[in-house]
């Protein structure tokens, strides 16, 4: 009875859940295995194809805000492989130190209001790469973030027919397996820091995300768990998955382990739902590997795996930028770091571009 009260709490909670949001999906998740084995995956959940390329960024790159006269501006510390989202934002992506950060969708995002003069700015497209650029852990992304250096601004949302803002969160993870996220709720900072905090979807905000999954928790995985696309299903299934997989050292079986809990998560291809952009194709997933300094990509529309590993790649401040061609569903085997090929680095998208 009880098991039944439960199960009848959280659906009605996932019905006011529905009924109060409309967001695009995402899954992020963190693996802790053995002997320092840390994984972190996400899955990238949108609408239409966003362009995707994977890029290497050296040390030395000259940076700013892109939001005019009073944008933020630095040098970058630390060389990065990402994943762009068309070619004029960062949305995914693990720097030489191993510190990940991934940026996903929050309808509930309010940004603070930037008068243009008491703060610099950053544009949100930007937001993940001045992470990369400036921090090796956790602990000091959130030491220097949470005295809030710059405005985080924020323009209309890319995509055909989008009249919306681009609402996003940011997660950050490090080979300790420290955790943060990082939401702006009703114009302030809100930053959720601990290494518990392995899993981060959409909406609702990340503290009602917690409230919720305590229910299934409570309820346990192996008698029931929810299988809908939405993001607190997602949450559920990949706070329960990713603790149940074996913990290991075989990186390779870990990799494997991961891949396959934030493919539970991801929403198959093709899906489409007239008026719930929430339940958007599964376009891409990465792995990022802590430890070792690999970063995995595997496309839905490319039959294999592939990965970059950072022993092959050159970060130095003299280095060239790279790019991987994947937006024309390019196939690659393997270490693909040989195949990166020099290009000019994309700008980030501004105010009003």
């Amino acid at each position: 009875m009880k098991t039944l009260l439960r199960i009848a709490i959280v659906a009605g909670f996932i019905l006011i859940n529905i009924a109060t949001t409309n967001v695009r999906g995402c899954t992020r998740v963190v693996y802790k295995g053995l002997n320092g084995i840390i994984l972190t995956a996400r899955s990238m959940d949108w609408k239409e194809d966003m362009g995707t390329n994977l890029w290497i960024f050296p040390r030395g790159m000259q940076r700013n805000g892109e939001v005019g006269p009073s944008s933020v501006k630095w040098t970058s510390k630390y060389g990065s492989v990402i994943a762009s989202g068309y070619d004029f934002s960062t949305t995914d992506g693990m720097n030489e130190k191993g510190l990940v950060a991934n940026m996903l969708w929050l309808a509930e995002s309010e940004y603070p209001k930037w008068d243009g003069k008491s703060k610099p700015g950053l544009s949100i497209a930007a937001w993940v790469q001045y992470v990369l650029d400036n921090f090796t852990t956790v602990n000091e992304t959130v030491k220097v973030l949470e005295k809030e250096p710059f405005i985080v601004i924020t323009d209309k949302a890319p995509g055909a027919g989008e009249a919306r803002l681009a609402n996003l969160h940011l997660s950050v993870s490090d080979p300790t397996g420290d955790n943060a996220i990082f939401e702006y709720v009703q114009g302030k900072l809100i930053i959720h820091h601990d290494t518990a905090y392995n899993v981060m979807t959409n909406s609702p905000v990340f503290d009602k995300q917690l409230a919720l999954n305590e229910y299934w928790r409570e309820i346990g995985g192996t008698v029931m768990l929810p299988g809908t696309n939405r993001a607190s299903d997602r949450f559920a299934r990949a706070s329960f998955y990713i603790e149940a997989i074996p913990k290991t050292d075989n990186t390779r079986i870990a990799v494997a382990s991961v891949f396959s809990v934030i493919r539970n998560c991801s929403v198959p291809f093709g899906i489409t739902t007239p008026g719930q952009p929430n339940i958007s194709s599964t376009r891409w997933r990465t792995v990022a590997d802590h430890k070792n300094l690999v970063y995995y990509f595997e496309s839905a529309l490319t039959p294999n795996t592939f990965w970059v590993d950072f022993k092959d790649v050159d970060f130095s401040e003299k280095a060239s930028v790279k790019k991987l061609t994947v937006a024309n569903n390019e196939t690659y085997a393997g270490n693909a770091a040989k195949s990166f090929v020099v290009a000019k680095p994309f700008k980030f998208l501004g105010l009003n571009q």
